[in-house]
């Protein structure tokens, strides 16, 4: 259980500057940036990390991943990862997020171990790569011996609360060698009563919103990819959400 006063730290997962601003301004502890959220996150533009990294004080930690869809990678996909952490570094990141499989469902080790290397001295998670693994708790120790800082998960279910039990059970097998950090599904109304019941220190939300476009002229007609009508939505976060969350997890 986590320990009554200690502070949870929140991670709000954004892909854009004025996402991010208003989960610094809601309480955030710290930034995923990403791109292309509908698709489950991948690497953002040099330019989006520039800009948002000029705009947050807040800790800020990058998505590399190169496409959508699996996490094994062909030799050129991981040089672009390498290359991709390369950049967020410059770029001024606090840390990095990925996560690397092989074809048989376990992680990559070897592969996971090459990129820690390479971001250090950033922050590494790995991500929900991690749920798509064949045993969990082979993953647990294949990511605690690469090296990695901590591991972003919803127990191996669709959202992090119908993973509750095993995550609870993640953390205490993890002990002080990694941090488990949840993520999935956590809102404001359920945070309270899940940290409480998993002892989790940190959480990991996107709490986006979405909105209208302002496009008054729309061609109903025409979608630029597989979701008919995506050209005419957007998503946000809102800064009240974060708060509404802040506030429920401070008042456990």
């Amino acid at each position: 259980m986590t320990v009554e006063g200690s502070p949870i730290r929140i991670e709000v997962c954004v892909d854009s500057v004025a996402s991010a601003m208003a989960a610094e301004r809601g309480g955030a502890s710290r930034i995923e940036l990403c791109s292309s959220l509908i698709e489950g996150g991948v690497t953002p533009s040099a330019g989006l990390i520039e800009l948002t990294r000029a705009a947050v004080a807040l800790p800020l930690h990058v998505m590399i991943r190169p496409r959508a869809g699996d996490f094994c990678y062909e030799a050129d996909e991981f040089e672009t990862m390498q290359r991709d952490i390369a950049i967020a570094k410059r770029m001024g990141a606090d840390g990095v997020v990925f996560g690397v499989l092989r074809p048989a469902g376990d992680v990559d080790e070897d592969r996971t171990r090459q990129l820690v290397d390479l971001a250090r001295p950033l922050a590494v998670t790995f991500h929900r790569a991690f749920d798509m693994t064949a045993d969990l708790s082979r993953a647990l120790e294949d990511v605690c011996a690469a090296g990695a800082d901590r591991v972003l998960t919803s127990g191996g279910e669709p959202t992090a609360l119908q993973g509750s039990a095993v995550i609870a059970q993640l953390i205490v097998k993890a002990a002080d060698r990694i941090l488990i950090m949840p993520g999935s599904g956590i809102k404001p109304e359920s945070a309270r009563q899940f940290v409480r019941e998993t002892g989790a220190r940190e959480i990991h939300v996107g709490l986006r919103t979405a909105l209208p476009s302002p496009m008054l002229h729309r061609n109903q007609k025409v979608s630029m990819g597989a979701i008919h009508d995506r050209e005419y939505q957007r998503f946000s976060v809102l800064e009240e959400n974060v708060r509404r969350l802040r506030e429920a997890v401070a008042d456990r």
